[in-house]
């Protein structure tokens, strides 16, 4: 075999990974609040939760102003390690305009196998 085919092998095994990596994205569920979600970032999943295989639930608590904005986060579940990306992630979210402030739990669900 030449180092050009080992090459390209080695760089097309490296897409399909990445290609995993990026769809493989934490995903978040839970009790929606009762609006429409305009915007929704994924969260990161953490390089040290990586290199550790730690996976798991962040449960975070959310406040939404009338503007839709994100007023208040609040993590009430989760490992630590986990819990600041699923915060970075929601603070992102935008929901439509509302009469009030509005609540409710988001899970956001970490496994690299999904």
């Amino acid at each position: 075999m030449s180092i050009q085919v080992l090459n390209r092998a080695v760089a097309v095994g490296l897409l399909l990974v990445g290609g995993w990596v990026a769809t493989s994205a934490p995903r978040a569920s839970g009790q929606e609040v009762d609006r429409k979600i305009k915007t929704k970032v994924a969260p990161v999943y953490p390089d040290l939760a990586k290199r550790m295989n730690i996976t798991g639930v962040v449960k975070v608590q959310i406040t939404v102003s009338p503007n839709g904005s994100i007023k208040n986060t609040k993590v009430v579940g989760g490992h630590p390690v986990l819990a600041n990306a699923a915060l970075e992630a929601v603070k992102k979210w935008r929901f439509e305009a509302g009469p009030g402030e509005s609540t409710g739990l988001l899970e956001f669900r970490f496994d690299p196998t999904q």
